[in-house]
């Protein structure tokens, strides 16, 4: 997919007449940038619109850049554009350090790996630097103010193009389509589970009223069934084929085969018949009707690390490596991100970045190179950061560093902690469980360091990260089972990090948080796993029930330990 850069001039040429008299300093611009690809203009201004490429009231770009290409899928583009709308929103707006053009910057770095150009990106600053530049800030931002206030952005731009919807958006919309090709479509794409097709008119009363029933129906079976609508009115090839004779009418399909079909308008009707439907197609699991109480109450956000280390005594422990552009970049990033907010600062040269943590580890002793994944770690809160390493290709910056820390016979406490933390903040992004889960490049690295580190005696902080690690995975992993009847994680992974828990679990008896850590990774592993898979035969065979309860004594105000040893591993395994 191609990238462009549209490029406009707010002054109108007036920047390039008059900027050298006024100011001192040449500037050809006032520049205002958008990205461009698809067939749509992505831009920041009051948040984040969208428009036709061209076709807002600025008119014609007055130039056009070529980026380059990405071979991203859409899917994941719009997910990690959802992410950027929480840093990106009118409040957040500031001419100066936060406006269209980081926009472009950040959104072009994920795309491609690289921002837009400086002389455009740094435009502000350049002002900032003059005299006069300094001293008419503060009634520039007074118009800016006054501007938005008005027009819910500084140049009013509003949405005008449709955006491409994400794989999370279909699942909970409701579906229309205009012809067979397309309905064939959407039913083949539910071959594994089920479709409801509402058959409605354009002069039909009734259909009507349904529509926003059904659309509250489909956004509460997201991810179960998918909800179709089709207007038969426009639609004839479709009414003909299945033999539409009113409206509304309704037909139901299980694993690719017509299941039912009636007419009416009663709502109540419309509800029982869908959820009888998803209960054919999806049967309960036997743990969904357990009473895990301690277990559901439980927070399944996953566990992050944010706090800042002291970077000035960071950069010494360094040393000369804190000199490095790409190094110096994200210190920088970070500082600010600390000082001023998330929506102050802009994306540093993540290539120069890359660079630098490959060739870290052949430069720094195992004992300082936990400074460098502790700076990671904290870049990582930021999505934009963790967005970008998440789509990295075959992942080679993240993953050989987490190999690196595996590699080490005796790796250092500082860097195994702090690799655990870092691990961890990776779910930061949406975009990265995935490739946590079922990408091996990513996995086994990850999967080694929690087995790894889940036996440490000596250092209860260990512990408490590797359980934290294996909470995050685990709920990940059971949020795609639940939602989209998915095994991401591998069996064979499960079984491992099933076993080290379990161990973990039963030679624990000094730290509850530890503890608490291990049995809530342990219980949403295990929650609603194939009733015939490999990690409930290992469950039984190792007696993890006996295991789970033998730690009440230690733990006697661990109610997961009654949930998950009693219950869980109880009933649910019967």
């Amino acid at each position: 997919m191609r990238v462009q850069l549209y490029v406009y001039d707010l002054s109108n040429g007036l920047a390039r007449q008059l900027s050298a008299a006024f100011i001192g300093i040449q500037i050809d611009a006032v520049y205002h940038t958008s990205i461009v690809m698809e067939g749509i203009e992505y831009v920041y201004d009051g948040g984040i619109r969208t428009a036709d490429p061209g076709r807002t009231h600025l008119g014609s770009p007055m130039q056009v850049l070529e980026l380059g290409t990405t071979n991203l899928p859409m899917d994941v583009i719009m997910e990690y554009l959802e992410s950027l709308r929480e840093i990106y929103t009118e409040e957040a707006y500031d001419l100066w350090s936060h406006n269209c053009n980081n926009f472009s910057n950040d959104f072009s770095t994920f795309l491609i790996g690289h921002g837009i150009p400086e002389h455009i990106a740094n435009l502000p600053q350049t002002v900032l630097n003059t005299p006069l530049g300094r001293v008419m800030q503060p009634q520039i931002n007074e118009m800016v103010r006054r501007r938005q206030n008005k027009n819910g952005g500084l140049l009013g731009i509003k949405d005008q193009a449709d955006v491409p919807q994400t794989q999370g958006q279909r699942a909970s919309t409701v579906r229309e389509v205009n012809s067979v090709v397309a309905l064939d479509k959407l039913l083949k794409e539910a071959e594994k589970s089920c479709a409801i097709i509402f058959f409605t008119s354009a002069t039909c009363g009734p259909c009507k009223r349904l529509y926003p029933v059904y659309d509250e129906i489909a956004e509460e079976v997201a991810h179960k069934a998918v909800l179709i609508k089709v207007d038969v009115s426009k639609a004839y090839d479709v009414g003909a084929k299945y033999n539409i004779r009113s409206t509304p009418t309704f037909m139901t399909f299980l694993r690719g085969k017509e299941e039912y079909r009636w007419s009416g308008s009663n709502p109540s009707e419309l509800k029982g018949n869908i959820n009888m439907l998803i209960q054919s197609a999806w049967p309960s699991h036997p743990h969904e009707s357990l009473p895990l109480s301690a277990l559901r109450s439980a927070s399944t956000k996953p566990v992050l690390f944010t706090k800042l280390p002291p970077l000035e005594k960071l950069k010494i422990k360094m040393g000369p490596l804190a000199q490095d552009p790409g190094i110096a970049g994200v210190l920088q990033f970070v500082a600010s991100r600390a000082d001023d907010g998330a929506a102050e600062v802009t994306l540093p040269d993540l290539d120069a970045f890359n660079i630098s943590l490959r060739t870290a580890s052949s430069t720094l002793p195992p004992e300082i190179m936990f400074t460098i994944v502790d700076l990671v770690r904290v870049a990582l809160v930021d999505p934009r950061f963790s967005g970008y390493y998440a789509e990295e290709k075959e992942h080679k910056t993240i993953a050989p560093l987490i190999s690196y820390v595996n590699s080490l016979k005796e790796c250092p406490y500082s860097l195994r902690l702090v690799a655990l933390q870092m691990a961890c903040n990776l779910f930061t992004s949406p975009l990265y469980p995935t490739h946590i889960l079922n990408c091996p490049t990513m996995t086994g690295p990850i999967v080694q360091l929690i087995t790894t580190s889940l036996l440490d005696d000596k250092h209860h902080n260990v512990r408490v990260a590797a359980a934290s690690l294996s909470f995050n995975i685990a709920t990940a992993n059971s949020k795609l089972r639940g939602e989209e009847h998915l095994e991401a994680l591998p069996e064979g992974d499960q079984v491992e990090l099933g076993a080290s828990l379990l161990e973990a679990i039963s030679v624990e008896e000094e730290s509850a948080e530890a503890m608490k850590g291990f049995l809530l990774a342990f219980g949403y592993l295990v929650y609603c796993a194939p009733k015939n898979g490999e990690l409930v035969d290992l469950l039984k065979s190792m007696d993890a029930q006996g295991t789970v309860l033998g730690k009440q004594k230690l733990f006697p105000n661990e109610a997961l330990v009654k949930d998950i040893g009693g219950v869980l591993l109880g009933k649910g395994l019967a």
